[in-house]
């Protein structure tokens, strides 16, 4: 169990009854002067094992999650033909990709819902149910009847299961991102979430891997009949294991100390939307930072598949292991970029991610293009490793733009806001642009992706731009966060000397003007 700060400070507040009496009220000159104490009651320590377990369930979860996810945009081809044929293999395929583009319509409505009741009744809670939604309507997935057997109803059917899991994935990424973030110590967010894009990438591993097994040793006609299900059913088993793992958790420190002092906090009895109004730069801020990592993820890891065999005319299986190999290597080094940006801050590692997509793209594309297999794993491999410098960095960047109270919330609305509009629509207008611009004889028709990936670098360079560093610091509302005793000593030693970095941090003044009663000089005076 963390150890959690107590309603201690609270006796040095305006609203503590018994304070007024003891201590002379200030100036605002003699509050400037003054400097709050921190204390150990300040600090939350984490226990090593307690952190490990909490990272390595969110995380792990995160994988069931996003293996349900991925294996449709992996099978978008065969579930083209399945459910929606045609004699247009474009066509079976653009309607695959809208129906799994549908999903990311309803994820702002998962958000909306889930978000604001994490924030009520707790991040664990939420997450568990989250995972049950997701693992249902993959599961359901795969008992659906074909177009052959049914008809239009099939792909009816599909489209509502799809829906299910996008507005059960609403709540995900913001409630595994806050849980990993609330539960770390502030000098090392970074490298702990860097655990759940690990847990991400996994999930998108063993959905990709599973696929690619199936055509290997299925021939068209078994793929077609019923091989296509079976990653499906999976998710059956997959989301058990996640279930157990979420349930098993105990509730962020940060969540419970709020939960704690709810009656004591003025902010407890601001409407939601209101906070939300209060935030609205940083929901902003948000958006453009998830829109500029949500694009780069989803065209690498979900679209390159389709357009390696539909646009290009290579072997989706070649392809989709080449795909896996670079996931593995991105995994490799994932965490690595988390401790960079611990040591150097996240905004030097998300510029240097927007450089590297607006100026590495086109050449990664043509490598990609030149069909040799090495010369798409050298394209694949560069976009990888640019994409790492956001999946190492956003899982802690995202959650300390937000107070606690609205973290959740927050996060969870800005995440599927912008991923609705811009991420998860990525595979199909990338294909619908590529395919009208063959189709009017446009020679750089097959350039289309590099060019979304340059227009997404240069919007994600003006949010981070505007991204306050977090780095080493405390999150909002949220008192220090380490991972011993010692640790805690030598933080409030820091605090107390006033030329440390940790002192001259934005938290560490605000921490130490913070409940000092204020009043006019003349009143002041009169009152001596």
């Amino acid at each position: 169990m963390p150890k959690r700060p107590n309603d201690t400070q609270q006796s040095t507040g305006p609203s503590a009854p018994d304070a007024a009496p003891s201590r002379p009220i200030r100036s605002k000159g003699a509050a400037k002067r003054a400097r709050r104490k921190l204390t150990p009651d300040d600090v939350t320590v984490v226990e090593e094992s307690l952190l490990k377990r909490a990272v390595a369930a969110a995380a792990l979860g995160n994988a069931m999650e996003w293996f349900d996810f991925g294996v449709f945009a992996y099978l978008a081809t065969t579930l083209g033909r399945v459910f929606f044929p045609s004699d247009d293999p474009t066509a079976s395929t653009l309607s695959a990709l809208a129906t799994f583009t549908a999903a990311f319509v309803v994820r702002p409505i998962g958000g909306a819902f889930f978000g604001p009741l994490g924030d009520r009744i707790g991040r664990q809670k939420v997450l568990a149910l989250t995972m049950i939604l997701m693992a249902a309507g993959t599961f359901a997935i795969g008992l659906l009847p074909g177009y052959t057997q049914v008809g239009v109803w099939a792909a009816v059917l599909l489209l509502l299961a799809r829906l299910l899991q996008g507005f059960s994935t609403g709540g995900e990424y913001g409630g595994a991102a806050t849980f990993i973030a609330e539960y770390s110590p502030d000098k090392r967010r970074g490298f702990m979430g860097s655990w759940l894009e690990f847990g991400t990438l996994a999930g998108y591993v063993l959905g990709a891997s599973l696929v690619t097994a199936l055509q290997f040793g299925l021939s068209e006609d078994a793929m077609l009949g019923w091989g296509w299900r079976i990653p499906f059913l999976v998710a059956g088993p997959l989301g058990i294991v996640g279930l157990y793992l979420r349930l098993k958790l105990e509730e962020t420190p940060a969540f419970q100390k709020q939960q704690e002092q709810a009656a004591e906090r003025e902010q407890q009895k601001t409407p939601v939307l209101r906070l939300f109004g209060e935030h609205w730069r940083a929901l902003v801020v948000c958006i453009g930072l998830v829109l500029v990592f949500n694009v780069t993820d989803y065209m690498l890891l979900s679209y390159m598949p389709t357009y390696l065999s539909e646009t290009l005319g290579g072997d989706a299986t070649i392809g989709l292991l080449l795909i896996v190999i670079v996931m593995i290597v991105m995994m490799v080094v994932i965490t690595f970029g988390g401790k960079i940006s611990d040591k150097f801050g996240r905004r030097p590692v998300l510029f240097a991610g927007c450089i590297g997509f607006f100026v590495l793209s086109w050449p990664a594309l043509k490598l990609i293009q030149s069909g040799s297999d090495l010369g798409v794993f050298a394209g694949l491999l560069i976009l990888g490793l640019v994409l790492v410098t956001f999946t190492s960095t956003m899982p802690s960047t995202l959650p300390a733009l937000f107070p606690t109270i609205i973290r959740y919330g927050a996060l969870a609305v800005a995440f599927n806001v912008s991923v609705s509009l811009f991420g998860g629509t990525t595979p199909l207008f990338t294909e619908a642009l590529v395919k009208a611009a063959s189709d009017a004889g446009y020679a750089w028709a097959s350039d289309i992706p590099a060019f979304y990936l340059m227009a997404a670098a240069l919007i994600g360079l003006v949010a981070v731009f505007f991204t306050k560093e977090t780095a080493k610091e405390p999150l909002l509302g949220s008192g220090p966060t380490v991972g011993s005793e010692e640790d805690a000593r030598d933080l409030i030693e820091q605090y107390d000397d006033p030329s440390s970095e940790f002192a001259r941090s934005d938290w560490a003044k605000d921490f130490a003007t913070s409940q000092m009663d204020v009043v006019p000089p003349q009143e002041a005076s009169t009152s001596k």
